[in-house]
Protein backbone atom coordinates (compact mmCIF):
# COMPACT_ATOMS: atom_id res chain seq x y z
CA UNK A 1 0.00 0.00 0.00
CA UNK A 2 1.17 3.61 -0.88
CA UNK A 3 1.90 5.39 2.34
CA UNK A 4 -0.92 7.69 3.37
CA UNK A 5 -0.07 11.32 4.63
CA UNK A 6 -3.05 13.62 5.51
CA UNK A 7 -2.98 17.47 5.90
CA UNK A 8 -5.16 19.49 7.97
CA UNK A 9 -4.52 23.36 8.38
CA UNK A 10 -5.79 26.70 8.54
CA UNK A 11 -4.08 27.94 5.13
CA UNK A 12 -7.29 28.06 3.17
CA UNK A 13 -7.32 26.65 -0.81
CA UNK A 14 -6.51 29.91 -2.18
CA UNK A 15 -2.62 30.53 -1.85
CA UNK A 16 0.21 28.68 -2.11
CA UNK A 17 1.23 27.32 1.25
CA UNK A 18 -0.26 23.63 1.07
CA UNK A 19 0.93 22.98 -2.44
CA UNK A 20 4.60 23.98 -1.29
CA UNK A 21 4.09 21.36 1.10
CA UNK A 22 2.89 18.76 -1.01
CA UNK A 23 5.64 19.42 -3.68
CA UNK A 24 8.26 18.98 -0.33
CA UNK A 25 6.58 15.19 0.51
CA UNK A 26 6.20 14.30 -3.25
CA UNK A 27 10.17 15.14 -3.74
CA UNK A 28 11.22 12.78 -0.85
CA UNK A 29 8.48 10.21 -1.65
CA UNK A 30 7.33 10.41 -5.00
CA UNK A 31 4.67 7.49 -3.99
CA UNK A 32 3.32 9.13 -0.94
CA UNK A 33 -0.54 9.08 -1.00
CA UNK A 34 -1.51 12.78 0.22
CA UNK A 35 -5.03 13.59 1.14
CA UNK A 36 -6.27 17.31 2.07
CA UNK A 37 -8.59 16.61 5.48
CA UNK A 38 -9.20 20.17 5.57
CA UNK A 39 -7.79 23.83 5.06
CA UNK A 40 -10.15 25.26 5.81
CA UNK A 41 -9.51 25.52 9.83
CA UNK A 42 -10.12 28.93 11.05
CA UNK A 43 -7.53 30.68 11.08
CA UNK A 44 -5.33 29.95 14.31
CA UNK A 45 -8.44 27.31 15.59
CA UNK A 46 -6.49 24.91 17.28
CA UNK A 47 -9.17 23.78 19.52
CA UNK A 48 -11.19 23.44 16.20
CA UNK A 49 -7.75 21.56 14.30
CA UNK A 50 -8.05 18.90 17.02
CA UNK A 51 -11.14 18.45 17.58
CA UNK A 52 -11.23 17.85 13.06
CA UNK A 53 -8.41 15.61 13.60
CA UNK A 54 -10.00 13.68 16.60
CA UNK A 55 -13.40 13.28 14.56
CA UNK A 56 -11.32 11.77 10.99
CA UNK A 57 -8.28 10.38 12.33
CA UNK A 58 -9.21 6.72 12.36
CA UNK A 59 -11.07 6.20 9.33
CA UNK A 60 -7.66 6.50 7.84
CA UNK A 61 -5.30 3.35 7.25
CA UNK A 62 -3.08 2.27 10.06
CA UNK A 63 0.06 3.34 9.77
CA UNK A 64 -1.24 7.22 8.26
CA UNK A 65 1.06 9.92 8.91
CA UNK A 66 -1.18 13.08 9.98
CA UNK A 67 0.10 16.60 9.55
CA UNK A 68 -1.45 19.66 11.06
CA UNK A 69 -0.31 23.12 10.95
CA UNK A 70 -2.49 25.31 12.85
CA UNK A 71 0.10 27.22 14.06
CA UNK A 72 0.05 30.43 16.25
CA UNK A 73 3.31 30.22 17.53
CA UNK A 74 5.65 29.21 14.41
CA UNK A 75 8.99 30.57 14.88
CA UNK A 76 8.65 30.68 18.89
CA UNK A 77 10.35 29.05 21.58
CA UNK A 78 6.99 27.02 21.32
CA UNK A 79 8.11 22.94 19.96
CA UNK A 80 7.48 20.84 17.02
CA UNK A 81 6.80 17.31 17.55
CA UNK A 82 6.16 14.18 16.38
CA UNK A 83 3.91 11.56 17.99
CA UNK A 84 3.94 7.64 17.50
CA UNK A 85 0.65 5.72 18.70
CA UNK A 86 -0.90 2.11 18.56
CA UNK A 87 -1.53 2.61 14.79
CA UNK A 88 -0.34 6.65 13.21
CA UNK A 89 1.62 8.66 13.49
CA UNK A 90 0.80 12.91 14.06
CA UNK A 91 3.50 15.70 13.02
CA UNK A 92 2.58 19.28 13.91
CA UNK A 93 3.31 21.73 16.47
CA UNK A 94 3.35 21.30 20.24
CA UNK A 95 0.75 23.64 21.05
CA UNK A 96 -2.16 21.01 21.78
CA UNK A 97 -3.38 20.22 18.49
CA UNK A 98 -2.59 17.06 17.69
CA UNK A 99 -3.16 15.55 21.59
CA UNK A 100 -7.01 15.23 21.52
CA UNK A 101 -6.52 12.38 18.56
CA UNK A 102 -3.06 10.78 20.09
CA UNK A 103 -4.03 9.80 23.99
CA UNK A 104 -7.61 8.47 21.89
CA UNK A 105 -5.62 6.28 19.96
CA UNK A 106 -2.92 5.26 22.70
CA UNK A 107 0.19 7.28 22.70
CA UNK A 108 3.43 5.31 22.24
CA UNK A 109 6.50 8.16 21.95
CA UNK A 110 6.02 11.89 21.69
CA UNK A 111 9.99 12.63 20.33
CA UNK A 112 10.88 16.92 19.67
CA UNK A 113 11.57 17.42 15.75
CA UNK A 114 15.23 18.62 16.46
CA UNK A 115 17.64 16.61 14.38
CA UNK A 116 18.11 19.33 11.61
CA UNK A 117 19.19 16.39 8.88
CA UNK A 118 15.86 15.98 8.36
CA UNK A 119 14.66 19.39 7.32
CA UNK A 120 14.80 21.54 4.48
CA UNK A 121 18.37 22.68 4.62
CA UNK A 122 17.38 26.56 4.68
CA UNK A 123 14.51 27.40 7.01
CA UNK A 124 12.21 30.20 7.43
CA UNK A 125 10.97 31.38 11.14
CA UNK A 126 7.14 31.55 9.63
CA UNK A 127 6.76 28.21 7.45
CA UNK A 128 7.28 25.04 9.51
CA UNK A 129 4.45 23.55 7.53
CA UNK A 130 6.66 23.28 4.12
CA UNK A 131 10.22 23.55 5.74
CA UNK A 132 10.06 21.33 8.68
CA UNK A 133 6.77 18.80 9.11
CA UNK A 134 6.44 17.98 5.39
CA UNK A 135 9.35 16.43 5.19
CA UNK A 136 9.04 14.84 8.57
CA UNK A 137 6.07 13.00 7.47
CA UNK A 138 7.95 12.15 4.18
CA UNK A 139 10.75 10.60 5.62
CA UNK A 140 9.03 8.96 8.31
CA UNK A 141 7.19 7.56 5.32
CA UNK A 142 10.28 6.11 3.93
CA UNK A 143 10.48 4.34 6.99
CA UNK A 144 12.41 6.63 9.30
CA UNK A 145 12.64 5.57 13.57
CA UNK A 146 11.25 8.81 15.22
CA UNK A 147 13.52 8.61 17.67
CA UNK A 148 16.13 9.79 15.69
CA UNK A 149 14.54 13.16 14.95
CA UNK A 150 14.96 14.22 18.90
CA UNK A 151 14.78 13.96 22.34
CA UNK A 152 11.78 12.01 24.12
CA UNK A 153 9.30 14.82 24.62
CA UNK A 154 7.31 14.12 28.46
CA UNK A 155 5.21 16.77 29.00
CA UNK A 156 3.19 17.72 26.05
CA UNK A 157 1.18 20.48 25.60
CA UNK A 158 -2.73 19.51 26.23
CA UNK A 159 -5.75 21.79 25.97
CA UNK A 160 -8.17 22.00 27.89
CA UNK A 161 -10.66 19.42 28.58
CA UNK A 162 -14.31 18.82 27.66
CA UNK A 163 -16.27 19.38 31.21
CA UNK A 164 -19.97 18.90 31.67
CA UNK A 165 -21.95 18.21 34.59
CA UNK A 166 -24.70 15.52 34.26
CA UNK A 167 -27.93 14.48 36.58
CA UNK A 168 -31.15 13.05 36.51
CA UNK A 169 -33.15 15.79 33.96
CA UNK A 170 -30.35 18.18 33.80
CA UNK A 171 -26.91 19.09 32.25
CA UNK A 172 -24.65 21.59 31.80
CA UNK A 173 -22.08 21.81 28.81
CA UNK A 174 -20.61 23.76 26.03
CA UNK A 175 -20.65 23.94 22.55
CA UNK A 176 -17.90 22.26 21.46
CA UNK A 177 -17.97 22.70 17.71
CA UNK A 178 -20.13 23.91 15.31
CA UNK A 179 -20.24 22.04 11.61
CA UNK A 180 -20.60 23.05 7.99
CA UNK A 181 -24.21 23.24 8.53
CA UNK A 182 -24.46 25.18 12.02
CA UNK A 183 -25.21 22.00 13.92
CA UNK A 184 -23.95 22.65 16.94
CA UNK A 185 -22.03 20.06 19.45
CA UNK A 186 -22.42 19.99 23.11
CA UNK A 187 -20.02 18.59 25.19
CA UNK A 188 -22.98 15.70 26.34
CA UNK A 189 -22.49 12.72 25.54
CA UNK A 190 -24.21 9.37 24.34
CA UNK A 191 -22.96 7.64 27.37
CA UNK A 192 -24.23 10.30 29.59
CA UNK A 193 -27.99 9.98 28.67
CA UNK A 194 -28.62 7.10 31.10
CA UNK A 195 -27.77 9.19 33.88
CA UNK A 196 -29.88 12.57 32.42
CA UNK A 197 -32.33 10.33 32.01
CA UNK A 198 -33.57 10.82 28.34
CA UNK A 199 -35.12 8.95 25.50
CA UNK A 200 -36.42 9.49 22.12
CA UNK A 201 -39.04 11.70 21.82
CA UNK A 202 -38.50 13.86 25.18
CA UNK A 203 -39.27 17.42 25.39
CA UNK A 204 -36.45 19.53 26.50
CA UNK A 205 -35.79 23.19 27.45
CA UNK A 206 -32.49 24.40 26.34
CA UNK A 207 -30.75 27.21 27.62
CA UNK A 208 -27.86 29.58 25.98
CA UNK A 209 -27.02 32.31 29.03
CA UNK A 210 -25.29 34.59 26.89
CA UNK A 211 -27.68 34.73 24.70
CA UNK A 212 -30.28 34.88 26.95
CA UNK A 213 -32.40 31.61 25.01
CA UNK A 214 -34.76 29.24 26.05
CA UNK A 215 -36.11 26.97 23.79
CA UNK A 216 -38.22 24.23 24.13
CA UNK A 217 -37.21 21.26 21.62
CA UNK A 218 -37.73 17.62 20.82
CA UNK A 219 -34.91 15.18 21.29
CA UNK A 220 -35.19 13.15 18.25
CA UNK A 221 -33.23 10.30 16.15
CA UNK A 222 -32.81 12.60 13.20
CA UNK A 223 -33.31 15.39 11.25
CA UNK A 224 -36.11 14.47 9.16
CA UNK A 225 -38.83 13.09 11.99
CA UNK A 226 -38.77 17.00 12.89
CA UNK A 227 -40.13 19.28 10.88
CA UNK A 228 -38.88 21.50 8.11
CA UNK A 229 -37.65 24.56 9.98
CA UNK A 230 -37.81 23.20 13.61
CA UNK A 231 -35.10 23.20 16.00
CA UNK A 232 -34.34 19.79 17.45
CA UNK A 233 -31.60 17.75 19.69
CA UNK A 234 -30.12 14.38 18.54
CA UNK A 235 -26.98 12.11 19.04
CA UNK A 236 -24.26 12.63 15.81
CA UNK A 237 -22.83 10.68 14.21
CA UNK A 238 -19.63 11.57 16.67
CA UNK A 239 -22.07 10.27 19.82
CA UNK A 240 -22.58 14.00 20.83
CA UNK A 241 -25.68 15.63 21.59
CA UNK A 242 -26.15 18.16 19.22
CA UNK A 243 -28.17 21.35 18.88
CA UNK A 244 -29.98 21.20 14.94
CA UNK A 245 -32.74 23.24 13.21
CA UNK A 246 -33.84 20.64 10.28
CA UNK A 247 -32.96 21.83 6.77
CA UNK A 248 -31.95 25.13 8.29
CA UNK A 249 -28.69 26.78 10.63
CA UNK A 250 -28.93 26.76 14.20
CA UNK A 251 -25.98 28.33 15.15
CA UNK A 252 -27.11 31.18 12.40
CA UNK A 253 -30.33 31.05 13.73
CA UNK A 254 -29.57 31.51 17.11
CA UNK A 255 -26.31 33.53 17.50
CA UNK A 256 -24.35 30.73 19.04
CA UNK A 257 -20.50 30.36 19.19
CA UNK A 258 -18.09 27.67 20.63
CA UNK A 259 -17.39 28.01 23.98
CA UNK A 260 -20.83 28.62 24.80
CA UNK A 261 -22.18 27.85 27.69
CA UNK A 262 -25.64 25.01 27.12
CA UNK A 263 -28.30 23.99 29.76
CA UNK A 264 -30.43 21.30 28.73
CA UNK A 265 -33.39 19.88 31.57
CA UNK A 266 -35.87 17.19 30.49
CA UNK A 267 -39.47 18.68 30.45
CA UNK A 268 -41.51 16.33 32.56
Amino acid sequence: MRPVITLLTDFGYESYFVPAMKGVILSLNPEALIIDITHSIPQFNVYKAAFTLWASYKYFPRGTIHVVVVDPGVGTSRRAIVIKTRNYYFVGPDNGVLMMAAEDDGIIDVRAIENREFMRPIMSSTFHGRDVFAPIAAYISLGLDVSLLGPRVTDPIKLQGITSRISRGFASSVIVYIDHFGNAYTGIKEGDLGVLGLKYGDELRVNIPRKNIELKVRFLRSYGYANEGEALVLVNSEGFLELSVNRGNFAQRFGVEEGDEVVISVIK
